[in-house]
């Protein structure tokens, strides 16, 4: 106990000062050591590093699935590039050499004629010569045939690299008509082929009151056109007033009934087996106008 007041000297008690006591402090902290801190840094980095590997590996195997996904439309797709890239660089090609001067016309080559010589078919067509094939008009070329009455049809070919082939069908005589200055060979169509003054051996003479025009020539004409050779070569005479009344007359003075020119084809084979078996000269009939019962008298 510490007392106070009055004289300190008199005191019998001896005052011992209280020992001052300090609160304790914590020891400060020791920072980590460098090498820690640079530690973690690096371990960031690393985690980093590894992360962005790992979007890139992502992303390279999505583009992997995508092209594998769509590997066969792209495919397809260069496939029909590509062929269309042919087909025009083809087309472009065959163009360019179809109407270069390569392909320009130099020879006009002609089959088929028998009365029209075909070196006067081929002079008509010369205005045609150093054009392209493609080019070669063909109103021009049904033109200038036109002018031959012997041509039935033509048909043109070209053959490369300069040729154009014509080939064409003639006109078929089948009977002759007595005109004013002679007599015409004529075909089934009335076309004159030829006229000459006497009267023209293998054919026979068309009796057809009523002129070319006529039903009556017509169906004489229709039925000569499918006769064969070796019966027309023995008609002398065919006469028609109306289409059903067709009659022939063979060189010795035989008739033969035919009546239309339907089922002509038929009647002609008929009328070849009856002349067989029935030859000219033991019959001075044929009837063949219903040649599933032909009739002789």
């Amino acid at each position: 106990m510490v007392l106070t007041g009055g004289d300190v000297s008199a005191s019998p008690f001896t005052v011992v000062p209280a020992p001052i006591v300090r609160p304790a402090v914590a020891p400060a902290a020791e920072p980590e050591p460098t090498s820690e801190r640079s530690g973690g840094t690096a371990g960031a980095r690393a985690a980093r590093s590894v992360l962005r590997a790992a979007q890139r590996a992502r992303k390279r195997f999505e583009r992997a699935e995508v092209r594998r996904f769509t590997g066969r439309a792209r495919r397809r797709r260069t496939a029909w590039i590509v062929g269309l890239g042919s087909i025009v660089f083809a087309f472009g090609l065959i163009i360019g050499a179809a109407y270069s001067p390569l392909m320009a016309l130099r020879t006009i080559e002609v089959v088929g004629t028998s009365r029209i010589p075909a070196t006067d078919v081929s002079a008509a067509l010369t205005g045609q010569l150093g054009t392209p094939l493609p080019l070669i008009d063909s109103d021009v070329v049904k033109g200038e045939l036109s002018e031959f009455t012997l041509i039935q049809s033509y048909v043109t070919e070209s053959r490369p690299p300069g040729t154009l082939v014509v080939r064409i069908v003639e006109r078929v005589p089948v009977g002759v008509l007595a005109g004013p200055t002679g007599f015409d060979l004529v075909d089934a169509a009335g076309v004159v082929i030829e006229t000459t003054p006497e009267r023209t051996a293998g054919y026979p003479l068309i009796d057809a009151p009523d002129g070319i025009d006529s039903a009556g020539f017509k169906a004489a004409a229709a039925v000569l056109a499918v006769l064969p050779e070796t019966i027309r070569s023995q008609l002398d005479t065919v006469t028609a007033v109306t289409t059903d009344d067709v009659t022939l007359s063979l060189l010795g003075g035989e008739r033969v009934v035919w009546g239309s020119p339907e089922k002509s084809e038929y009647k002609a084979v008929v009328l070849a087996a009856l002349l067989v078996g029935h030859p000219a000269g033991t019959v001075n009939e044929y009837d063949v106008s219903s040649p599933d019962s032909a009739v002789l008298r």
